[in-house]
């Protein structure tokens, strides 16, 4: 039976038909739904962790006793399960053991254009590439059985556009799910010096049989027109070649990223007057040509920002103008904004009201940068809000400690801001921690955390208290506030940013989205309005002006209240509908 699925899905699905146990993750745009989807077969354990490397130590973990397993992030999230996957490359496995990582050309939703293919060579991990959702099944399971019969995790990489199209994927029946009985080896999996220095000869061995198997595995394969023109491209960038160049290229598709073969990329570029390498990002496969002394066209044609494109791959190789269909006139710019009724937005209004200098993170509440709040100075990582303004504080001295904040969320705080929080507390630092509790992890699409109290699939667990873990890792002063409480709530950032020493606010209020959340009737703006623009500066996109005053869109406004609050002169009131 065939069936339309997103490469995201299609992975689930090869996990479960590879007779996967376990699949361990934190929810990461563009990886998120290969975890959710692995939630619809009951057989495979799922589990949002509260970060990338407890994720990826739990699936190893799993696979040291036997069981196949799979740890699911981002490009940037690889960054931080990078410890135990570098260890695991010389433990090896007991199971098979996959990591699939998505990277984002084009930042999408990132804030970097890293390319995951740097860490296959450095860990020395075989890292398989599909260009489609059939791949994306076909080369989960090969990915498993490669890591079991050459005793090694491997990399799966996508990239946005094929973990986010849907393509044809023939379904077949699951794998016996067995586990390997559990042998203890310390040698093997105990990584002191001594031991490490034996499996480090391990992992160079296994290196020369993964080049072997990368000059004849048909996940490497030609396509030969008769052409005098070489392509050799992996991933999306295959199919946009394809789509492009159709017949008048022949082609070399990788699917195999590291190791990259040798004699079968030399044989290729023999055979055609001109190569091209087609690879978004890094030139990986690019600078391997010319390692081997070849002469092909690769990054002197095409960007190293960016995605690629059909018509622009066909106007690099062949000279040929693309045709490009555009709309009448000039498409309107829509900047992304914070939904109706979002609680950040509360705490961005008094947070620029108040003039404060405020270290931000990842998450929705990134966008309280955008005017009109403009409230953010600087976002690095997750979780790196709190010990950014923990440095700026120490760096700049004097009264900054009373004007700084930084900005958190929830799910954010859990995954790698309590590191922080503890590093300023221990160093006897200063300044104010909001953290932005919205009751989920908002940005990726409303996954469930270690604050909600709810596991991946919806049943009730232990819920972390915001309040009592701040106060253990000796915040004195947490206090708990409503940032649609506009008053109340700007009274109690200037009280905590008024102290010496470290004091945190939970800025709590859910999500507008969420389906708990029940906001009713509409605002409206009355005739008491003077104008003051007052209500602009909270940044609603219900709200805007029309002939030099403001107005409220009915179809947008959900009742929220927020302007209620905002507004000095009462000129807002909220009507509940009939």
């Amino acid at each position: 039976m065939k069936k339309l699925l997103l490469g995201n899905a299609a992975v689930a699905r090869g996990a479960y038909e590879a007779g996967v146990k376990v699949v361990s993750s934190y929810p990461g745009t563009p990886s998120t739904e290969i975890t959710e989807c692995c939630t619809q077969y009951e057989r495979i354990y799922c589990e949002w962790a509260p970060n990338e490397k407890v994720a990826a130590e739990t699936a190893v973990g799993a696979s040291i006793m036997g069981a196949r397993a799979m740890s699911c992030c981002k490009h940037v999230g690889l960054n931080v399960m990078a410890d135990p996957v570098f260890t695991a490359s010389y433990t090896g496995v007991g199971g098979g053991l996959v990591f699939a990582v998505a990277d984002d050309p084009g930042m999408h939703s990132s804030q970097n254009e890293q390319d995951s293919r740097h860490y296959a060579a450095a860990a020395k991990l075989p890292m398989l590439e599909p260009s489609d959702s059939a791949e994306c099944k076909a080369f989960t399971k090969l990915a498993f059985a490669i890591s079991e019969k050459y005793d090694t995790p491997v990399f799966l990489r996508l990239t946005t556009r094929v973990a986010h199209s849907q393509s044809a994927v023939e379904l077949s029946d699951p794998d016996e799910q067995t586990v390997k009985p559990y042998e203890k080896d310390a040698g093997k999996f105990v990584m002191v010096p001594a031991n490490a220095i034996k499996r480090h000869v391990v992992v160079e061995a296994r290196t020369e049989k993964l080049k072997a198997l990368a000059e004849t595995t048909p996940l490497n394969f030609l396509q030969t027109n008769g052409s005098g023109i070489g392509v050799i491209a992996a991933g999306v960038t295959y199919t946009y070649a394809r789509e492009a160049l159709g017949n008048r290229a022949d082609y070399l598709k990788l699917g195999m990223l590291w190791p990259l073969p040798e004699k079968l990329i030399k044989d290729f570029c023999a055979a055609h007057e001109t190569v091209y390498v087609l690879e978004e990002l890094d030139p990986v496969i690019e600078t391997h040509c010319k390692a081997l002394g070849l002469d092909v066209r690769g990054k002197d044609l095409f960007s190293m920002c960016g995605e690629y494109s059909p018509n622009g791959i066909k106007t690099a190789v062949t000279g040929e103008t693309a045709q490009v269909f555009a709309a009448a006139g000039e498409t309107p710019v829509r900047p992304p904004v914070m939904c109706p009724g979002c609680p950040h937005r509360g705490t961005f209004y008094v947070l620029k009201k108040l003039g404060l200098t405020v270290s931000g993170d990842i998450g929705c509440y990134t966008l309280g940068a955008a005017p009109p709040l403009s409230s953010i100075d600087s976002t690095i990582c997750m979780g790196a809000s709190v010990s950014a303004a923990h440095g700026m504080i120490k760096a700049a001295g004097g009264d900054l400690k009373h004007k700084c904040v930084s900005v958190i969320g929830d799910s954010t705080f859990i995954h790698s801001g309590i590191t922080g929080l503890i590093n300023t507390v221990y160093n006897k630092g200063a300044g104010t921690v909001i953290i932005l509790d919205n009751s989920i992890t908002g940005m990726t699409g409303h996954q469930d955390n270690p604050t909600t109290g709810k596991t991946i699939r919806g049943e009730a667990t232990k819920q972390v208290d915001l309040e009592l873990l701040c106060k253990a890792v000796g915040v004195e002063h947490v206090r708990v506030a409503d940032p649609f409480d506009v008053k109340a709530f700007e009274k109690a950032v200037k009280e905590e940013t008024a102290r010496d020493d470290v004091s945190v606010i939970i800025a709590q209020r859910p999500c507008a989205l969420l389906k708990t959340v029940k906001y009713t009737g509409r605002c409206e703006i009355t005739d008491k309005c003077r104008k003051c623009m007052m209500c602009m500066k909270a940044g609603c996109p219900a709200i805007s002006l029309k002939s030099g005053s403001p107005k409220i869109d009915p179809t947008q406004c959900n009742g929220c209240g927020l302007c209620v609050n905002v507004c000095p002169f009462g000129a807002i009131e909220k009507k509940e509908d009939a």
